[in-house]
């Protein structure tokens, strides 16, 4: 690797939000970003586990910084960039990873309470609608910026039970592509991830270790997916070697879905 090709990976001093980081994947971006020499900001609705992640990675020799916030909330979200903003003075990355998934109950689509329906469309989808305009400023001025929205493989597969689940995802991937092509004279690319059955430390009542199997056995590659399997997609959008790449859909399952 030359040494102008090895610079188009570096993120060394770049700062990259990282929403619902203080578990799963979340945690292990905010980690993998530090161990990469960039400083990710832990942006968690629960504090505790938002200084907990910043304090492992501290313990690693990284840098982070946790700040308390619910991505449902616009005056949250300005709080934290307000934050980020006087800290930092820039905003390089953003990853909207927070979600809700592992604590629904899985049920016929007619059985979903409304309450529950519009909770998840409040922050599986609108959250990252105001998080990215909310960093837009910052990456304007910068004329270079890095948008990943966390979709989900089962958009794919057409998973059933999980209706809104799938419908906040699904949208993403469309918001992923419009919001592309309105910021690519910005400098900004928005790229969509779509990781499949993930298995973290965040326990999921709803697969049985049969239905582990069964999904496993549906991957060309045989084994659990982990978090750090999304790692080196999420670190080269997040670099310059992704410079042209924009408005994409990553599929990240092991194999199960095509393009």
């Amino acid at each position: 690797m030359t040494a102008g090709t090895k610079d188009l990976f570096d993120i060394t001093g770049r700062v990259a939000i990282v929403t619902g980081a203080g578990q799963g994947i979340g945690r292990a971006f905010a980690k993998a970003l530090a161990a990469s020499g960039a400083i990710p900001v832990i942006a968690e609705m629960n504090e505790a586990k938002a200084k907990a992640v910043a304090g492992e990675i501290a313990a690693e020799g990284g840098k982070a910084l946790a700040v308390t916030c619910d991505v449902s909330n616009e005056q949250s979200i300005a709080a934290l960039i307000d934050t980020v903003t006087g800290k930092f003075g820039r905003i390089d990355v953003l990853i909207n990873n927070a979600g809700i998934f592992s604590t629904l109950e899985m049920r016929p689509f007619d059985q979903i309470p409304v309450e529950e329906w519009e909770r998840v469309l409040r922050v599986n989808l609108t959250g990252p609608f105001l998080c990215a305009r909310a960093v837009l400023p910052a990456m304007r001025k910068q004329k270079r910026g890095r948008i990943i929205n966390m979709a989900s493989g089962a958009v794919r597969l057409g998973r059933p039970n999980y209706l809104h689940y799938i419908a906040t995802k699904s949208a993403l991937i469309g918001m992923s592509l419009s919001m592309s092509r309105e910021l690519g004279a910005d400098g900004i690319t928005v790229n969509a991830i779509l990781p499949g059955a993930t298995f973290t430390e965040i326990e999921r009542k709803t697969v049985t270790p049969a239905q582990k199997e069964k999904i496993i056995a549906m991957q060309c590659i045989q084994r659990a997916e982990a978090p750090t399997d999304l790692v080196g997609t999420m670190l080269f959008l997040a670099s310059d070697a992704s410079e042209f790449l924009t408005g994409q859909s990553i599929n990240l399952d092991g194999g199960v879905t095509g393009s």
